[in-house]
């Protein structure tokens, strides 16, 4: 075994064995926050988009407007890198769709033949008493299919989260991103936000809605002991997608 397989063996085991470690002490102490970081490392999104716009030229020592400035006055919404602002999420979605399909079709085919070369007596020979030549072929075919689906889905999700502003695109449109984590007892709450606003939709308390983000990335879920209840272990989840039954 080489030296490289070698490292490579040894960072799996390491690997699988913080794994376990970190869950048998998740288990007994409960979920931890994550640390405080750059939110481009928090969110698991990654989202491509243009480079960033090139520097401008900076104003004259004696003119009253300020290099990247959008108004004349002092403007407190957020608009450079490393900004905050929130972002007021207000889900209320509800989809109802019922479909239902009936098809039928019936098919009825004969076919003889009166004369084959003059064989069609000997074929008689040799068939005795079940031969008939005007009936020589017959196919007969029935189908009927009913279908019946109905979806009726309901989502109400009303939070607030502050995001940051990662990167600015060559039109002048944010991108922002943010993490949101509370803990309770043993559950941790999680709620993540990505996505490209436009300036001007930044209200002047810098918050925007989040039906005016673009390319909008919103989770929210949790982990701790009632998430581990509640979800289904993986030997059964994978029985239930794999089966072909």
């Amino acid at each position: 075994m080489s030296v490289m397989r070698k490292s490579i063996v040894a960072l799996s085991l390491a690997a699988v064995s913080l794994g376990a470690c970190s869950t048998a002490v998740e288990a007994v102490r409960g979920p931890e926050l994550a640390p405080i970081g750059y939110p481009a490392q928090l969110v698991p999104v990654s989202q491509a988009y243009m480079a960033p716009p090139e520097q401008r030229q900076a104003a004259s020592a004696n003119s009253l407007w300020r290099t990247g400035a959008r108004a004349f006055f002092g403007d407190q919404r957020a608009r450079n890198i490393g900004d905050i602002l929130t972002v007021n999420i207000d889900i209320n979605d509800q989809a109802q769709t019922s479909n239902t399909t009936n098809r039928s079709r019936s098919n009825d085919i004969t076919g003889g033949v009166t004369n084959f070369f003059g064989l069609e007596n000997s074929l008689g020979r040799a068939f005795p008493g079940g031969f008939d030549p005007q009936n020589l072929v017959g196919v007969q075919g029935q189908s009927n299919a009913n279908g019946t689906g109905s979806v009726s889905r309901s989502e109400k999700v009303s939070l607030t989260i502050a995001a940051v502003v990662t990167d600015i695109l060559s039109n002048g449109n944010l991108v922002i991103q943010g993490r949101q984590e509370v803990r309770t007892n043993r559950e941790v709450r999680e709620l993540t936000v990505a996505g490209i606003v436009r300036p001007e939709d930044i209200s002047s308390a810098n918050t925007i809605a989040h039906t005016q983000i673009a390319e909008a990335r919103i989770s929210y879920g949790g982990r701790g002991d009632i998430s581990r209840i509640q979800a289904t272990p993986a030997a059964q989840s994978l029985v239930e997608r794999f089966s072909p039954f």
